[in-house]
């Protein structure tokens, strides 16, 4: 219960603080044992209504005291509204080299936001889907409880 409460209070905070120069934000919850399976995806619809904005889209990773690697690799497939996919893999660095873990702490709960794009370009308006897959090479990825896209305006 106390967890709940406290990642409520981080969530509530982070709303409240929003940029007007974002345009979508998501996290999406994985399982409730704590860990990313490689089978379990997490499927983002992302509207673009201007493609003639650059944008800077980011990955939000969640995670618990515990988590023993330095990074989550996390394999992105972005299909556009006319359906050209494009792949991508990312490490998110979570934790620096001595340990120590980066982001924002909530008593046990670590909130890391990585910019994995910059001043990214759409060809095209419409809805954009973005599938993540943890691709780590351990199976399950313990200690991780959340996972979102992350897009905001460029000035």
């Amino acid at each position: 219960m106390k967890r709940l409460l406290i990642a409520l209070a981080i969530t509530t905070s982070l709303i409240a603080y929003q940029s007007e120069d974002r345009i979508y934000i998501e996290h999406q919850d994985l399982s409730p044992e704590l860990e990313w399976l490689k089978k379990d995806i997490r499927t983002f619809k992302v509207p673009i209504t201007d493609n003639n904005q650059t944008y800077n889209m980011s990955l939000s990773f969640r995670y618990t005291i515990g988590y023993q690697y330095q990074t989550a690799n996390v394999k992105v497939t972005e299909t556009s509204p006319s359906g050209e996919e494009t792949v991508k893999e990312y490490e998110l660095k979570v934790r620096k080299s001595n340990g120590d873990y980066i982001g924002e702490p909530g008593y046990d709960i670590w909130d890391s936001e990585h910019l994995v794009e910059a001043n990214k370009k759409y060809e095209e308006t419409g809805t954009y889907t973005y599938v993540l897959e943890q691709n780590t090479p351990v199976d399950p990825l313990n200690f991780a409880m959340e996972i979102g896209v992350i897009l905001d305006k460029v000035k």
